[in-house]
């Protein structure tokens, strides 16, 4: 860890724990399930009470799933039809709900599913990975939320929300050691001002080893997968009384790793198996592997509450520079499938975010409440697409994309209780959105100008919802739903092999019925519905292929449908267990659209011993046909389990066995079928063993992540070799917490 990002972190934790009083947590009743209170309409409710399938993740469950110091990624699976996959590693995640998301994997990628944090959209993917620590909630809302949330959301919305500042003195400080050299420390503190003033600190460092060798002679880069990723949060409450209140946020992230390890040939030919005498920890490429990232960003939310009505004012600044460059074909020159080497990174200059929300809701009794808001949004940037020299590893070849991006949203709903068995919502939106997109060169490269250096969009949608919630009896609401959403059009540079591309916007409709109740005396809470939605002018990425170009283009039509189940069940006072599955069946419907599959299919390129995928489509004029195939990363099945035993000792200690499972059935990385980009089913499994002391105040727990060692090929490059990523092998270590 270097000294610049240990510092900060000493800082902000030395600053603030000693000022702390040490507080027992309060006690838990152990009788029943506690209520679970969202905020999924922009209202705190009881989870039961929404008309929407939604999900959230809190607590020990929340600490439990990122003991292991994984990313982001580990809330994949982890609710019913959440899928979360990167080619970036932990830089820049890809959503996926009900099967519905985007594969793009260039800077300028927009994505179906938004990302909000603290009540900031992140617009831009390289901003939705910052880190999760010292957060109260993770709440994920399937289908369209364009009515209440601004920025893209036709997929659905997953919400980050960190704990608040207050005037009480608490916090915590965690410090876990694990194999890979892993070590985290994480610490929050509140801190008490004078007067109407509170502050909260929090800060993370995660660090593991270099734990890949690679074994190319003369490698410039002879280890990988390694990363030091440092953030802080500092928060700062003014409340002077309960009219006012003024919540300001400030954040950094460094980050300096390793992307994404492309691993050539690592899927054996005519299967989806581990190549013969694959190893994890070994690899054999030419090129440099590096990645750093820094984001800084702020926001201020303002509230007043008036006679009848609460005002607020939103605003929030997002400001990132990252640079990811890799050996992209994986391997070296001359092994199959690798006529010459590539060595390629993308770099972002001038990125800017702002964005600005002013929301009024009612505050009075009554049968009918009511939200209404304005929403504008404004970023730029400039993306440097890099080519090295793969003998010296100097850039020599750069392409720029100048993009700027505005819009503008108006929106409102209506709620009304009928009686007070049904309720009824309605919302609306109008949306704006206007992009500009210009490309420049400089360099020794090919450039491709066929379809012009500068593109501009200019897209205006209304969009809306309705749904009705019936109370069929005190434990038991039955609900329905319709939602109208809509994504904004894309485009994308040109490259050395192909020109600019363009996708129209899309929209979405989807409808919605399901159950949500409490039982046997709350220690029994059970929730499931059914969806069904059709996707119209549905973006797609083509990557890769016979061409190595990736392309933006819109199929005519996408088709989504299924069924999500949870349960949450205190089997006694000391043994909690929770279930969540999904099925998901998508389909994309256009008879005429095909994609080049990778490498050519007759011939190898430049004479070397190419390595093609076992094409399942029709194939027409060197295209496959992908009608009817499901979407990019969809798996039909998804499944997790948690179960919690505690033992309370004779003393008042306790020690814990907590165990977390999640299963993805198989998915397809590109749009056409192949027998080796099929990506094979997925169990990863955890195990925790705790001891608590000191009225809970105190842990020390031992951990396993990935506990079986389930390694499976998780992505693929699609050219001219058989390249894949994995996921990350068995981690484990011990954790120390101590609540203060």
């Amino acid at each position: 860890m270097n000294a610049p990002r240990l510092s900060l972190l000493a800082l902000a934790l030395s600053t603030a724990l000693p000022a702390l009083a040490q507080e027992a947590p309060a006690a838990k009743d152990r009788s029943q399930l506690e209520t679970v209170v969202i905020t999924a309409e922009r209202r705190a409710e009881n989870i039961k009470d929404v008309p929407n399938a939604v999900a959230k993740i809190s607590g020990e469950k929340l600490d439990v799933l990122a003991s292991g110091g994984q990313d982001l990624r580990f809330l994949s699976g982890r609710v019913p039809s959440l899928n979360i996959e990167s080619s970036f590693g932990r830089a820049f995640p890809r959503f996926y709900l009900r099967g519905y998301g985007n594969t793009d994997f260039r800077l300028n990628a927009s994505q179906p599913v938004s990302v909000i944090v603290d009540d900031v959209v992140q617009e831009n993917p390289i901003l939705k990975g910052f880190p999760i620590f010292d957060t109260a909630a993770v709440e994920v809302v399937a289908g369209p939320q364009g009515t209440l949330f601004g920025r893209n959301t036709p997929a659905g919305v997953v919400k980050f929300d960190s704990v608040k500042p207050s005037q009480r003195q608490d916090g915590y400080a965690s410090v876990t050691l694990g194999n890979y050299g892993t070590v985290n420390v994480e610490g929050a503190a509140n801190l008490p001002l004078s007067g109407d003033w509170s502050a909260r600190i929090s800060a993370q460092s995660q660090r593991r080893s270099d734990w890949v060798d690679n074994t190319a002679a003369g490698a410039v880069t002879p280890k990988t997968e390694g990363h030091r990723d440092t953030a802080v949060r500092a928060q700062v409450l003014y409340e002077p009384h309960k009219q006012f209140s003024a919540l300001a946020n400030v954040h950094v992230r460094d980050l300096e790793g390793s992307p994404r390890l492309f691993r050539a040939n690592a899927i054996k030919r005519g299967t989806n198996d581990l190549a013969d005498g694959f190893q994890d920890d070994k690899v054999a490429f030419g090129g440099v592997n590096e990645q750093t990232l820094k984001q800084t960003g702020g926001s201020l939310r303002l509230k007043w509450s008036l006679p009848g009505v609460n005002l607020y004012s939103i605003t929030g600044g997002e400001h990132v520079k990252p640079l990811s460059r890799g050996d992209i074909d994986g391997g070296v020159a001359g092994a199959p499938g690798i006529p010459f080497q590539s060595e390629t990174g993308s770099s972002m200059a001038g990125h800017a975010q702002w964005t600005q929300e002013v929301r009024l809701e009612s505050n009075t009794d009554g049968p009918m409440s009511w939200q209404a808001g304005v929403y504008a949004f404004d970023e730029k940037y400039t993306i440097d697409n890099i080519t090295y020299n793969v003998t010296t590893h100097v850039a020599n070849d750069h392409i720029y994309t100048h993009q700027t991006n505005k819009a503008w949203a108006a929106f409102g709903s209506v709620n009304y209780a009928v009686s007070p068995s049904l309720k009824l919502r309605a919302g609306l939106r109008y949306t704006s959105d206007k992009k500009d997109l210009s490309t420049t060169h400089s360099g020794s490269g090919a450039f491709n100008t066929s379809t012009g250096t500068t593109a501009a969009t200019d897209d205006g949608k209304w969009s809306g919802d309705l749904s009705a919630t019936f109370k069929l009896d005190e434990s038991t609401n039955l609900y329905a739903r319709f939602a109208n959403g809509f994504r904004a059009s894309s485009m994308q540079n040109a490259s050395a092999f192909a020109g600019q591309s363009q996708a129209g916007a899309e929209s979405v409709n989807s409808y919605e019925v399901g159950f949500k109740s409490e039982l046997l005396k709350r220690t029994l809470r059970l929730s499931g519905s059914l969806f069904t939605y059709t996707v119209k002018d549905l973006q797609l990425t083509a990557v890769g292929g016979s061409s190595n170009a990736t392309r933006l283009l819109n199929a005519k039509k996408a088709t989504g449908n299924g069924a999500e189940l949870t349960l949450e069940a205190l089997i006694t006072p000391d043994v909690m267990v929770t279930f969540g599955g999904s099925l998901n069946n998508t389909k994309i419907k256009d008879a005429a659209l095909g994609v080049p599959p990778g490498g050519s299919l007759n011939t190898a390129p430049f004479g070397q011993p190419a390595v093609f995928p076992t094409v399942r489509d029709p194939i027409v004029n060197g295209s496959a046909l992908v009608d009817g195939n499901p979407l990019p990363n969809a798996p039909k099945w998804t499944y997790n389990l948690t179960a919690r035993w505690s033992i309370p000792l004779a003393s008042g200690d306790e020690v814990y066995v907590y165990t977390d499972w999640a299963y993805r059935s198989k998915v397809n990385f590109f749009l056409y079928e192949s027998t080796e980009f099929t990506g094979k089913s997925l169990t990863e499994g955890g195990v925790r063993v705790g001891y608590l002391w000191g009225n809970g105040k105190y842990e020390v727990a031992g951990f396993a992540r990935n506990v079986t060692n389930q390694v499976r090929v998780t992505g693929a490059i699609d050219f001219n070799n058989l390249t894949g990523f994995i996921n990350d092998p068995r981690t484990y270590g011990v954790q120390f917490k101590a609540m203060f």
